[in-house]
């Protein structure tokens, strides 16, 4: 018998890897991958294994929570996807010299698409309901708290090459190619 990608899909979502597998190993995945780079506990790794899988069945243990997942990540795909569509056409368009300055627009607009994603993944939710004065004070206040993270994560870097003019993104940049 012949099985479609399609079916195969069903097939898991019937076994409920969707609704408890995937988010289980992707909350499991973060967490112990930030524990790690901490260094908290470095001379033994089991006790971040052990955090790590308790904070993963912690979150999956009510049904709100793959809700969320399965409104965030559908949306999250298309802000990356017209994300990497603004980056391609910079990439192929506009010179290095002048990409850095895009770079800045660019940052604007995943900033803005990262905000529509929340919200209408919370208003599809339930948690909040039209566009109050309530809302505009949450999104200042997530636009300060990102400014600050910035701001703190920026200051302790040293400065940049200046003599490659190409504009690095993590894991790509635009001049072609990964990063060594």
């Amino acid at each position: 018998m012949v099985y479609s990608i399609q079916d195969i899909l069903y097939l898991w979502e019937s076994y409920g890897l969707f609704d408890y597998i995937f988010p289980f190993l992707l909350v499991f995945a973060v967490v112990y991958g930030i524990l790690i780079s901490m260094h908290m506990f470095e001379r033994n790794r089991s006790i971040s294994l052990i955090i790590s899988i308790v904070i993963g069945f912690m979150a999956i243990r009510f049904g709100w929570f793959s809700q969320f997942y399965a409104e965030l990540f559908p949306r999250l795909g298309i802000g990356i996807t017209i994300m990497l569509a603004i980056m391609i056409m910079i990439g192929l368009f506009v010179e290095k010299e002048y990409a850095r300055y895009w770079l800045y627009g660019l940052s604007a607009v995943a900033g803005i698409i990262a905000l529509l994603i929340v919200y209408q993944s919370f208003s599809n939710l339930g948690w909040v309901s039209g566009f109050n004065g309530e809302i505009i004070g949450w999104i200042v206040l997530g636009a300060l708290f990102l400014t600050i993270i910035i701001a703190i994560a920026s200051a302790g870097n040293p400065k940049p090459n200046t003599t490659n003019s190409s504009v690095i993104i993590p894991g790509f940049n635009f001049t072609g190619g990964r990063q060594p």
